[in-house]
């Protein structure tokens, strides 16, 4: 079990990243009723939302709730705190603890919020929390190589190219090359620490 006090709620200038609540489903909703089509391959455009009713939701809810006690996944869903949309989510899934205090990143904003900076406040937001909240000392996205969005995003943020990882991650029915970009603390103004979670995988 994790040691980590979740959930953790941060703030920025604009938005609030927390754990989803069994009262955001309406919000949530909303927010994927209003998907744009889709506007380029990693977008995930309108989605069919026949199977988007309370019980799943409920679902979703427990799942983030027990990926974080296990310290497999921290979930937060973004929210703007002036007009209280669901504006989309950031993850920080634990790739490993021991000597290595190292994560995944990931992000969505739904597309009819793109252009507006909402991803670039959010990400930051998250990694900063993942070094004082969450005790990573590395966090990492994983990125497909012709995804031009997703890599202007995290090098508006600060974060480094790495390396390419070859037939790193497997998606529609393949080992597919995915581009490594990684944020340190001391990226970020931070001090690095000592491991302080010796939670096992």
């Amino acid at each position: 079990m994790s040691a980590i006090p979740w959930p953790i709620t941060i703030e920025t200038e604009r938005l609030v990243l927390r754990s989803l609540e069994l009262s955001d489903y309406q919000a949530c909703y909303d927010a994927l009723a209003g998907h744009l089509p889709k506007q380029h391959q990693y977008d995930d455009g309108q989605v069919d939302l026949e199977e988007l009713d309370a019980d799943w939701f409920t679902d979703a809810c427990e799942l983030h709730r027990e990926s974080a006690l296990k310290d497999y996944c921290y979930n937060w869903v973004v929210f703007h705190k002036e007009a209280h949309q669901h504006l989309g989510k950031i993850d920080l899934l634990t790739i490993h603890r021991g000597v290595f205090q190292w994560a995944n990143l990931g992000y969505v904003i739904h597309n009819q919020f793109w252009r507006q900076g909402f991803g670039k406040e959010a990400v930051t937001a998250a990694i900063k929390a993942g070094f004082e909240k969450l005790h990573y000392h590395r966090v990492e996205a994983a990125i497909n190589l012709d995804n031009h969005a997703s890599i202007a995003l995290v090098e508006s943020v600060g974060m480094r190219r790495e390396c390419i990882r070859r037939r790193y991650w497997y998606e529609n029915d393949q080992w597919v090359d995915h581009l490594i970009y990684v944020a340190l603390p001391s990226d970020f103004g931070l001090s690095e620490k000592p491991p302080s979670i010796s939670v096992e995988n």
